[in-house]
């Protein structure tokens, strides 16, 4: 008799066994957010329009046309005063740049930014061990990652990951790598530095859809800070709760909406093409399908399969997302700021008010599309404004070339009022006034009865 209970017992505590290891497995398996720092540019370096105006001046590759239509990208833009470009670009090298001004632009970014995160966090370099950068458009022997290594003298042990090519939405493949990372590795701390190479990658050619970047583009970037250690809790401003990443590649207009080429005058540069709202509207709308079932509570679920039912099929509109009200899972989102449209597009798509895309709005007039590291400076404005709240869950949507679409979930540790890279100005914004300076002073390129006039040398 003992003998058929201990049969039978046995496979129930190795079930209960089994079920305590993965519970307590999944514990050291949070990704906690500790610290974060926005990079802002010496004053010397804002592009405002007048200085803009003379960049494209300096083309002589233009001509009437190309400025018209420069002109009513930069009105349509959503983009400020205050913005910054690279140094090269400023002095007027933008055609000439070098390797030492893509490195000096590298270490501007990347070690101001992190002098000011450990200093703040209080965690010294030497306790880093996991270490990711990520900068598209640069590739150095060392490796970026290894210079700062160097700089900040940190151990021979740490895991260094240096990522290129991964577009606007590599802050989150580099998030997504060291929630991986901490599986396997207990009580670690992870640094992450998202920026990208402006200086020599300034396109002083005539293509149009390759102008585009020029006129949105703009000097930022971010660093930092993670922890899986369960005992830091307490000091997390946010949770990772969740990340989805879906990836268009093997879709050869998808591939090639978003793509650094050199035109037929030999000018390398980044190419938008009119198939790029097409496929992010498709991968975001593939990543929605395996990410909304994860963050909408199953009252909301259920609501949205019946009232489909009911609908019908003929009258439903297309999009996973339409009829779902993603605020009964999310107080905020955060939406990468790569332009007016993109931002409105992706508000107009999940039905969001004008207060949630403010936050992508203001930070794309003030500081530009930085890359990856706009999503930052979105989520700062969110923070300096004192939006959030403990409790709070952030909807972060970041789109990149591939094509790719990267959203993840955050969940707000504590009540959040630091006004970081925003101090200066966070008063005035939302600005009362947003009527585009470009179009005041350069309007008269649009009067048809000045079409005769050419801007030769």
């Amino acid at each position: 008799m003992e003998f058929l209970m201990a049969v039978y017992l046995l496979p129930l505590i190795y079930a209960v066994f089994q079920i305590c290891r993965t519970i307590l497995k999944r514990r050291d398996q949070c990704c906690y957010m500790l610290d974060y720092e926005c990079y802002k540019a010496p004053e010397e370096r804002k592009l405002n329009s007048e200085l803009c105006a003379n960049i494209i001046l300096r083309n002589k590759n233009l001509g009437l046309e190309e400025y018209k239509f420069l002109l009513k990208t930069m009105v349509s833009s959503g983009i400020g005063e205050d913005t910054y470009a690279p140094s090269n670009v400023i002095s007027g090298r933008e055609s000439s740049a070098t390797l030492s001004d893509a490195l000096s632009e590298m270490d501007d970014i990347s070690f101001d930014t992190l002098d000011k995160l450990f200093a703040r966090s209080g965690i010294h370099p030497s306790q880093v061990d996991i270490l990711v950068v990520n900068v598209s458009l640069l590739s150095t022997v060392p490796s970026l990652t290894a210079r700062i290594i160097n700089r900040y003298k940190m151990r021979e042990d740490v895991k260094a990951f240096n990522l290129t090519g991964m577009g606007c939405s590599a802050s989150l493949v580099a998030i997504d790598l060291v929630q991986h990372m901490f599986k396997s590795h207990k009580n670690k701390f992870a640094v992450v530095v998202s920026t990208e190479s402006m200086g020599p990658n300034w396109y002083c050619g005539k293509e149009r859809n390759m102008m585009l970047s020029n006129c949105l583009f703009r000097s930022g970037g971010c660093s930092m800070l993670f922890t899986n250690n369960r005992a830091l809790k307490h000091r997390a401003i946010m949770k990772l709760n969740c990340m989805v990443r879906t990836h268009l590649g093997s879709n050869d207009e998808a591939y090639g909406c978003c793509i650094q080429v050199e035109d037929s005058m030999g000018y390398s540069g980044f190419c938008l093409t009119k198939s790029l709202t097409k496929a992010a509207a498709i991968a975001f709308t593939e990543n929605l399908k395996v990410l909304v079932p994860k963050i909408l509570p199953l009252y909301e679920l259920l609501r949205y399969v019946i009232t489909s039912r009911f609908r019908g099929k003929a009258r439903r509109t297309p999009g996973v997302i339409s009829g779902l009200n993603l605020k009964t899972g999310i107080e905020h989102f955060c939406i990468h700021p790569g332009g007016k449209a993109v931002v409105e597009g992706v508000g107009k798509s999940l039905a969001l008010s004008e207060y949630d895309i403010e936050p992508a709005k203001m930070a794309l007039h003030r500081f530009g599309n930085t890359s990856a590291g706009g999503l930052w400076y979105v989520l700062g404005y969110m923070e300096a404004k004192k939006r959030l709240k403990k409790g709070d869950r952030i909807l972060m949507i970041s789109l990149g070339a591939g094509f790719k679409c990267n959203n993840c979930v955050w969940e707000v540790m504590r009540d959040l009022k630091d006004t970081n890279v925003w101090k200066d100005c966070i008063d005035s914004y939302p600005p009362k006034d947003q009527v585009n300076p470009f179009m005041e002073k350069y309007g008269w390129i649009n009067d048809e009865t000045l079409s005769f006039i050419r801007l030769d040398d």
